[in-house]
């Protein structure tokens, strides 16, 4: 293991936060209990005072097929997953194209779009060293409970990469914002879509300093250009009061705040 310093001002993809070191892991070290695992930060909102953090090195970006399995590292970019199963005529793994970051961010979260979500493919997960079937973990709706680190995770493999399908979710992108964000804010409440109430409440479009409620999608809180964790927080607080004043609806946060 070794330290390195990262800017989450360049590096998150929300373009806030400071430099910050952060505890790199290598294959074979002991995984601390007191640090907080980062991936791709393509959902985080880093606090000018974050816990101790901790990434897992290029030791675990890696791709192996064996015995009808695909075997992912949990460091590995979901955009290079999407290029190998194509290449590999690889069907399930379509969607990944829409999700930014990497496949530990993807499995912590249960991440996907629409009715494709990444428990939906998978065999099992390498947690704290131990493979563990998905039946056994927890999950629904963007949310896992994998009670510890995840280093890997491995899919079964069915043949057929749907072209088809990926440029279907390619086109959702064109009603998102191309601001720095941090992807969907809010996770939706049940039968209902965050970004209407934030835009019923009258929020869509609204700023404070240099942060705003998107006025292309209004779940996304957008940085337009030195935005500040200050800024946002207060959004988010502003949407979630004002959305439980006017529904009676408890919004919880996609983004994960550090």
């Amino acid at each position: 293991m070794f330290f390195k310093t990262i800017d989450f001002s360049k590096y998150s993809s929300i373009r806030i936060g400071q430099p910050t070191e952060v505890l790199m892991l290598e294959k074979g070290d002991a995984i601390p209990e007191d640090r907080y695992l980062i991936g791709g930060a393509n959902n985080l909102l880093v606090s000018p005072a974050p816990p101790p953090l901790m990434m897992l090195s290029k030791d675990f970006a890696y791709l192996l097929k064996e015995d009808g399995l695909l075997e992912i590292g949990a460091a590995m970019p979901t955009g290079r997953i999407v290029s190998y199963t194509k290449k590999q005529n690889i069907a399930g793994f379509e969607f990944c194209s829409k999700l930014p970051g990497t496949l530990g961010g993807m499995l912590a979260m249960n991440a996907g779009v629409k009715e494709y979500e990444i428990f939906n493919i998978l065999h099992s997960i390498k947690i704290n060293g131990t493979w563990i079937k998905k039946e056994k973990i927890p999950y629904g709706y963007r949310f896992a409970t994998l009670n510890g680190i995840a280093t890997a995770a491995r899919f079964e493999i069915q043949k057929g990469f749907n072209q088809n399908l990926l440029n279907t979710l390619l086109n959702l992108r064109s009603n998102q914002p191309h601001n720095p964000s941090a992807g969907s804010a809010f996770k939706n409440p049940e039968d209902d879509y965050a970004g209407r109430l934030i835009e019923a409440v009258g929020l869509k479009g609204v700023k404070k300093g240099k942060m705003q409620w998107s006025e292309v999608h209004a779940n996304f809180l957008v940085n337009l250009g030195g935005g500040t964790f200050q800024d946002a927080k207060y959004l988010i607080e502003l949407a979630k009061d004002k959305i439980y004043e006017t529904f009676q609806i408890t919004l919880k946060e996609e983004i994960k705040i550090l």
